[in-house]
């Protein structure tokens, strides 16, 4: 897989439209969940991606601190259907967390995690920090990861 982050600024055409054609065909359509897709908050974020063929095969938005919370944030996180099952959640969650850590030196990420993935993301450092609510109609549990 060949893996990129960028800025916003940094992404070519081809890739911003293919990063929200996977979006939204994910998040919205496999989902079934009719909600604003693009929210603003992609401008000021990273987008850590990998390609396969031609297709981005996985994606995660990083937000730095400020944008969705006081704490930095990772969001977006998707796998396409094809690439699933394969271990490749796993390498964008600890190039995600790497990233923030290290090159955006932030002290801690939050992020709204559907309930089902609790556990995947506990398995990271992530502890849950609010009781199971409905967003867009999905069961999601907000969770912190702290660096000392």
């Amino acid at each position: 897989m060949d893996w990129k982050i960028k800025t916003f600024n940094e992404l070519t055409n081809v890739e911003l439209y293919t990063i929200l054609q996977e979006r939204t065909a994910v998040f919205v359509v496999e989902q079934n969940c009719p909600y604003l897709e693009v929210d603003g908050k992609d401008i000021d974020s990273y987008h850590l991606f990998a390609e396969k063929a031609g297709e981005i095969s996985v994606y995660a938005r990083l937000l730095p601190a400020g944008i969705s919370y006081a704490e930095a944030s990772i969001g977006r996180v998707l796998v396409k259907k094809d690439y699933r099952g394969q271990g490749h959640a796993l390498d964008l969650l600890n190039k995600a967390i790497t990233f923030i850590r290290d090159e955006l030196k932030e002290p801690a990420i939050k992020i709204q995690a559907q309930s089902h993935l609790e556990k995947f993301y506990a398995s990271f450092g992530f502890k849950s920090i609010s009781s199971e609510y409905l967003e867009d109609g999905i069961p999601h549990i907000d969770m912190l990861l702290t660096f000392s």
